[in-house]
């Protein structure tokens, strides 16, 4: 096997060679797709096209940052699905949460 031709288009991190960079610079991605208001799927397929993560390293980092960020993910997806074009789609992505947040059991919304 010749790794000379391994050689990466846009210098970006190499998963292999660099994990903790190449796993940073998902999240990045990952956050400015939040930006642009997408959902999971936008992201992962956004990614796949213009930077060419493969989607299980996309949805892998994705459900990281969820774990890590309930509250911001609960309020993005609420944003979410009030956004004008909302369909069903959107309601994939709150699957995850609503697994990552079944234990808690605290309602602050229903007073």
């Amino acid at each position: 096997m010749d790794h000379h031709h391994h050689h990466h288009l846009h210098h970006f991190p190499c998963l292999d060679c660099q994990p903790h960079a190449y796993i940073r610079m998902v999240q990045n991605m990952i956050e400015r797709c939040l930006l642009f208001r997408m959902d999971r799927d936008e992201c992962v397929k956004a990614l796949a096209e213009h930077a060419r993560i493969r989607p299980l390293v996309t949805l892998t980092v994705w459900k990281e940052l969820l774990k890590e960020n309930k509250d911001f993910f609960q309020e993005y997806f609420q944003s979410l699905s009030l956004k004008p074009n909302s369909n069903i789609d959107m309601f994939k992505g709150h699957q995850d949460l609503e697994e990552e947040t079944s234990g808690n059991t605290k309602q602050e919304e229903d007073a």
